[in-house]
């Protein structure tokens, strides 16, 4: 998502976060559903695609918290879930987990753009001059934070990937 402006008030940062929770709803749901897809043995022998799905599932549960808290502390109404998540669809939506030549290729697609995402949202708030009702650095701590860890999540999705060939 490319946000290409500034971030200027409490009400736009609040649908952008929105927005972030929605896309780590997207991540958790995919990583359930590729792990509901592994047969028993699959999940016996592949322990280590058992631990990435797990692990991206209780991530995205973790971020969204953090998300949520940011969100109680600006001095601005909630967008209808709705509209975010048709917003987020229309971006986002275009593909569904069985689209990709595997679990790992999906896998990395969805931490690639929740990296990519954050990037582009602490981008937009250093870009902007707004004071938020929200300690700013505060809110960009929180949001190094998550995409140093979609970071890792690229990174480690990688490396299995690497071993796998």
């Amino acid at each position: 998502m490319s946000l290409g402006h500034r971030v200027r008030s409490d009400r736009q940062l609040a649908r952008l976060l929105q927005i972030g929770i929605v896309l780590e709803e997207v991540v958790e749901a995919r990583a359930h559903h590729h792990y509901q897809s592994l047969s028993a043995d699959e999940r016996t022998l592949d322990s280590e695609l058992e631990t990435l799905l797990e692990h991206a599932a209780e991530e995205s549960a973790d971020h969204r918290a953090r998300l949520e808290s940011l969100i109680d502390g600006l001095d601005a109404d909630s967008i209808p879930f709705g509209e975010i998540e048709t917003l987020v669809e229309a971006r986002y939506g275009q593909t569904k987990p069985d689209d990709f030549d595997g679990v790992l290729y999906d896998q990395l697609c969805n931490e690639e753009t929740a990296y990519k995402f954050y990037d582009d949202l602490i981008e937009a708030i250093e870009a902007s001059d707004a004071e938020f009702s929200l300690d700013r650095d505060h809110l960009l701590t929180v949001l190094r934070d998550l995409r140093e860890e979609e970071r890792d999540g690229v990174e480690e999705v990688t490396k299995i990937m690497e071993r796998r060939e």
